[in-house]
């Protein structure tokens, strides 16, 4: 049998492994993830791992990049931060041929991970995996860049914020693996923030809607574009902790039939950050919503929730919540654009809201969801400013300061510290 053959006979599965920033973050940690390298290449896997820039790198590098120049031109900015993950790829095939292992390294462009033009926030557009299979099939364990790519002329892209985790996903997508593990300094994604619940618990597995949900309302776990990359590809997730061995940590999933024993309720989601603006007495008119809020994205601000009251006189009320460092923001482009061009009353706003989420693909077929997060939260007079619902979730925005009661009394109400069968 040629060797080849023989070889793939033995190959368990194709694991794509990415690792964050604090995994990365000594030369100690390096050798760490070297190490359980080597155990996923011992049992007969091909590994990929893509990884970040050691913790608090990117932002040294964009703090020396400003020190230049007050606005860094977008693209000598790329430039200079993919360097950070350029350091880590080289330092990791360093420690795994230290102990014995073929490791190559290949940076954004060098997997020719091709985006857009867009620097600083490019999108992945494909990716060129022959290389890395043929690296692969030769034993080899490879580890890309993360977080980087080249757009159509070879200029150096990033990919924003949380980029390795996309960069991970992707990958995985391509070389259609087996698994996508996601490392981080949590073991997995729980009901809520044990910081706030100590009780929380850890899921074993959640859907990926509840998952997107999860992550846009706040829970820091995973970045939001890795999720929506990976339900759209179907790559399985699973969240680990680069710290602990113990656990097979969250896989998220596509929602299975059997939701027999599935709770209800995943998990309770919340955000510090929101602030709440209304603007009294809107004259009542198709088209007045976009006059408000035309304005406020034409800034690029985002718009999270909102309601419109009912009409009375002819006038009505008109609130909407936005993120609290863009709280200033808005209100001036408000009080000084929109106020007079409509002829509102007033501009009133909170930037001392919080949101807080419950989420579940199992509200789908249960009734009442609703009405008992709202009587639990009644129930420790706590009052609830707006509200906003989809199929699988019910969004309340809350004084911030009931913030964490409202957390814990909801995790009890719906029996997120029990066990599920």
């Amino acid at each position: 049998m040629p060797p080849s053959q023989k070889r793939h006979r033995h190959i368990v599965a194709l694991i794509v492994q990415k690792y964050g920033g604090t995994s990365m973050g000594s030369p100690e940690r390096i050798r760490n993830v070297a190490q359980r390298v080597a155990k996923y290449k011992a049992q007969g896997h091909q590994v990929v791992v893509v990884v970040s820039a050691m913790s608090g790198e990117t932002n040294r590098l964009i703090a020396l990049a400003k020190e230049i120049q007050k606005n860094p031109d977008p693209r000598e900015l790329d430039v200079v931060i993919s360097t950070g993950e350029q350091v880590t790829i080289g330092l990791l095939c360093m420690a795994l041929k230290d102990i014995g292992l073929q490791a190559k390294s290949y940076t954004g462009g060098q997997v020719r991970i091709l985006t857009d033009d867009a620097h600083t926030k490019a999108r992945i557009l494909s990716i060129d995996e022959q290389n890395i299979r043929a690296d692969l099939d030769n034993g080899s364990v490879i580890v890309v860049a993360g977080f980087q790519g080249v757009d159509e002329h070879g200029n150096i892209t990033t990919l924003g914020r949380g980029g390795s985790d996309t960069t991970g996903v992707a990958i995985a997508a391509a070389l259609r693996a087996d698994e996508c593990q996601i490392y981080t300094d949590v073991d997995g994604v729980y009901t809520t923030d044990p910081r706030v619940v100590p009780e929380a618990r850890r899921l074993k597995t959640i859907t990926f809607e509840e998952m997107l949900e999860m992550a846009s309302l706040g829970s820091k776990v995973l970045q939001i574009r890795s999720v929506e990359f990976a339900g759209k590809y179907k790559v399985k997730l699973r969240v680990l902790s680069s710290f602990t061995d113990e656990g097979e940590g969250t896989l998220i999933t596509f929602e299975e039939e059997n939701k027999m024993e599935k709770a209800i309720i995943s998990g309770i989601a919340f955000n510090r950050d929101e602030a709440k603006i209304t603007v009294l007495g809107v004259p009542d008119k198709p088209g007045i919503a976009y006059q408000i809020l035309g304005p406020v994205s034409d800034a690029n601000i985002d718009v999270d929730m909102i309601i419109q009251n009912v009409g009375v006189d002819g006038t009505t009320d008109f609130s909407f919540t936005v993120h609290r460092n863009e709280f200033a923001k808005t209100m001036d482009i408000l009080k000084n654009k929109v106020q007079p061009h409509i002829g509102a009353r007033d501009v009133v706003g909170d930037n001392k809201a919080a949101k807080v989420s419950v989420v579940g693909v199992g509200m789908r077929s249960h009734v009442g969801i609703a009405s008992q997060m709202f009587r639990t939260l009644a129930e420790e007079g706590i009052n609830i400013q707006m509200i906003s619902t989809s199929e699988i979730k019910i969004s309340v925005v809350i004084d911030e300061k009931y913030l964490e009661l409202a957390v814990r009394v909801l995790h009890k109400a719906f029996d997120l510290d029990q066990e599920t069968a």
